[in-house]
């Protein structure tokens, strides 16, 4: 799996992967087995042990960098004829389970910034299943609290959450008050997936406001927001971020469930928004620029996403030109 999403990637020019898996999750979910919910969270930590996260964090270790040396196996990487997905960079997203009862979610978080601790191949977390699920909303506060709460025991690892990936008609009015800004005021979100219902949260120009001084990544997915809520056109909030300054990229979503790629939704974008060159262009250095890789690794990643726009544009001037 992880070799064809290489492929796939490489096929359209993608530099970098940040790819959201779960193993571990269902064991980190058992050691809250015994636990029950305590708005005090330094209490509830002190009953999961430290022994048994690393000893958790060592299997998916071991897996996660087995996996990626078996997908470039398979791709002929370091042989005499290589493909050009080895040419991708591949990290990880440790993905917490949302449905589950708030203890076991609990666990799962902490689990996940101490994988993020220990894995190198691991930059970062995101919480995911359905938001509109009656867990998912019955705990949301209680999650963007353990998320910020863990997160001081691993203050470099990245924090993306789906957060406002909500409508009207699919949720009660309430729970489209306050999901982004509690992702990013209280979990310390630096990436925002979907942000649909931005605008029907309290004071929202407040909240774009604050995204931009923060500089709050929104990854925007087209396809899906049209096929899952039902919200496309003017009705998506992607031309309201970018008028308000908050940086915006593009995101299949879940890609293999769509049956989509990365490039459709640049067309979709540049179709439905008019979108020039020079905003195709921002978009793209936004995917590498706010992703989560280390700093040295992603100045490499840039320097080649230059190298690549200049032989596009020295190849094709006269579009470029069109395109602006």
């Amino acid at each position: 799996m992880l070799a064809e999403v290489m492929r796939r990637a490489c096929a359209q020019n993608i530099l970098y992967l940040e790819l959201m898996v779960s193993p571990g999750m269902a064991e980190a979910a058992r050691l809250a087995s015994d636990l029950s919910w305590n708005d005090d969270l330094e209490a509830m930590r002190r009953r999961i042990g430290d022994a048994d996260l690393d000893r958790v964090a060592a299997g998916v270790g071991g897996v996660l960098a087995d996996t990626e040396r078996q997908a470039r196996t398979m791709l002929g990487c370091g042989g005499a004829a290589p493909e050009a997905g080895c040419d991708v960079m591949v990290r990880f997203l440790a993905q917490v389970i949302r449905t589950r009862p708030a203890t076991e979610v609990f666990a799962q978080i902490v689990f996940a910034f101490h994988l993020a601790r220990s894995s190198p191949l691991v930059v970062g977390i995101n919480l995911v299943a359905p938001e509109d699920d009656p867990v998912a909303l019955a705990d949301y506060s209680r999650h963007m609290r353990a998320v910020g709460f863990a997160s001081r025991s691993a203050p470099d690892a990245g924090i993306a959450l789906h957060a406002g990936e909500l409508a009207l008609g699919l949720v009660d009015p309430e729970h489209l008050r306050f999901h982004i800004r509690e992702a990013v005021e209280v979990a310390g979100a630096r990436r925002i997936g979907h942000g649909t219902d931005v605008m029907h949260e309290d004071r929202p120009y407040e909240l774009l406001a604050m995204l931009r001084q923060r500089d709050v990544l929104v990854d925007i997915s087209l396809t899906s927001s049209a096929v899952i809520l039902g919200i496309e056109g003017d009705q998506h909030p992607f031309p309201i971020y970018r008028r308000a300054g908050v940086p915006v990229a593009l995101s299949t979503d879940d890609g293999g469930v769509s049956r989509i790629d990365l490039s459709h939704e640049y067309d979709r974008a540049v179709q439905t928004y008019g979108l020039t060159y020079a905003d195709v262009k921002a978009l793209s250095y936004n995917s590498v620029s706010y992703g989560f890789v280390p700093v040295g690794k992603k100045q490499a990643l840039l320097a080649e996403l230059d190298r690549r726009y200049a032989v596009f544009e020295a190849e094709y001037p006269r579009q470029v030109e069109i395109g602006r």
